[in-house]
């Protein structure tokens, strides 16, 4: 046996969690939300309304699109955005590893 959980930031709803954690992150390394939507299997309407839901319920800005043309456009992910990403992260990290401990603690048996 083992423990399962999942862990979010709710605000009036989910604000930020390991979806939203995942795209931002293929957003970071591909540059584009659209190339983050397909490789998660989401079409791009949903991947930009998500952004603009969680964007809302922050407070804040996520990412910074520019629109294509002959440059091409592309989206980059905002200092507070990277900043959350961050911390989400490190917060993660840390739940799990007490979830565990007291896991162990209850049922080791």
């Amino acid at each position: 046996m083992k423990v399962r959980y999942k862990v979010w930031l709710d605000n009036d709803g989910k604000a930020f969690g390991d979806g939203p954690y995942e795209m931002l992150e293929k957003v970071e390394r591909l540059g584009s939300l659209r190339r983050a939507a397909d490789e998660m299997g989401m079409s791009y309407a949903q991947a930009w309304n998500l952004l603009k839901t969680l964007e809302k319920r922050l407070g804040f800005e996520l990412m910074v699109r520019k629109a294509g043309g002959t440059a091409g456009g592309g989206s980059t992910i905002t200092p507070e955005g990277k900043k959350l990403m961050e911390k989400y992260i490190a917060f993660r990290k840390e739940a799990g590893d007490s979830i565990e401990r007291l896991y162990k603690k209850y049922f080791n048996d």
